[in-house]
Parts: C-alpha cells; structure tokens; sequence
C-alpha cells in the first residue's frame, strides 16, 4: 500500500465531506483567492522570556499562501529561526471564512540553513469580516508547544506591505490616515472658536 503525506490524506479526508451542492455556490465566492495573505507578528511567553513570530506577506499559488518567517526568542538568540512557511488554504476553505466562519488549515515551516527541518503547523482562522480577522496557530518546537495568536488580514496585490487598520476605529475614518501628534491636536484645538 502506498503511503501518502499527511497533508495529503488530510485534504483526501476533508474533500470526501464536503457537500457537493455548496460547491457551485461556494465557487463563486474567490474574492480572496487572488490577494495576499497579510499576518500580524505575535508573541508568547516562554520560560524566562518570549518568542516573536514574524511572518511575512504570504503569496498564493495552487491553494497554498507561503512566504517567510522568523522567530526570534529572546533572551534565548540561540533559539531564534527563519524559513519559509506554507499554509493550505483551499478555494472552499476561503469560501467558509467569507461566510463568517471557523476555518481550520494547515501548514509546514521549514528552517533555513543546512538542518532545513520541517514542522506540521496547524492553525484556525477566525473572520471578524471578509478580509479581517484572528488566527490561532500552533506547532512543537523541541518538546515544546508553541501557540501564537495574530490578526490576520487580505491585502491587494501591490500592496504587501500594507498594515492592518487600527482595531478600533470610526466607520468614516480612512485605514490609512496618518496618526496624530499631540501638537497637531493642540494647534487644531487652539484654532476653534
């Protein structure tokens, strides 16, 4: 019997569930399919310190986003790593999170270098709308499990290193309005009548 990769067998396993009449509805609804994948850096505690997750603008091909990433665990440098991670993300995945639903996916991370190991990653994406939203991921380094909790959003292509908008703001305010300095509300305020 031939064996199948992990990430193989679990796809095989989903796609067999999956209703065949949401299948045309959900094929219409790509509106992400073409964007890319931006992740906020997050942090978690470890013994004595912290380890940063950053990961950078994943790109979308064939279902799965990939980019690179690095962790950096302080005081612990001889911890820190960097590499490049893939996260399957089907059409029908994508679908389920426009629909303001719970979507869980996977994922692998491969260190850079000459040890070039790679870990199983899984994550559940929690949309707060179509293109916002929080991840939970998680993955064993050492004997350890590491769970990193950041926002994520959908950004245009052209626009990777486009930030997040600010987590709570006015409907009429622009996500990319400048922030303002406590001199410039100073003079404006000395300016009303």
């Amino acid at each position: 019997m031939m064996k199948l990769p992990l990430t193989l067998m679990l796809l095989a396993i989903l796609a067999a569930g999956w209703d065949r009449t949401s299948a045309a509805a959900d094929s219409t609804n790509t509106a992400s399919t073409n964007r890319i994948l931006i992740i906020d850096p997050s942090v978690m505690p470890v013994a004595g310190g912290t380890a940063t997750l950053t990961i950078g603008p994943l790109l979308r091909a064939d279902g799965i986003y990939s980019g690179d990433y690095t962790m950096k665990v302080s005081p612990y440098f001889y911890k820190n790593e960097k590499g490049r991670l893939a996260i399957v993300v089907s059409d029908e995945s994508l679908a389920t999170i426009g629909r303001g639903k719970v979507a869980a996916i996977i994922g692998t991370a491969t260190t850079a270098g000459k040890s070039g190991t790679s870990r199983h990653i899984d994550a559940t994406a929690t949309p707060a709308d179509t293109n916002h939203g929080s991840l939970k991921l998680w993955f064993i380094a050492g004997d350890r499990k590491m769970t990193f909790e950041p926002a994520y959003h959908f950004a245009a292509e052209g626009t990777a290193t486009a930030s997040a908008p600010p987590a709570k703001s006015s409907p009429a305010a622009s996500p990319r309005q400048k922030p303002v300095s406590h001199r410039e509300t100073s003079e404006a305020a000395s300016k009303l009548p």
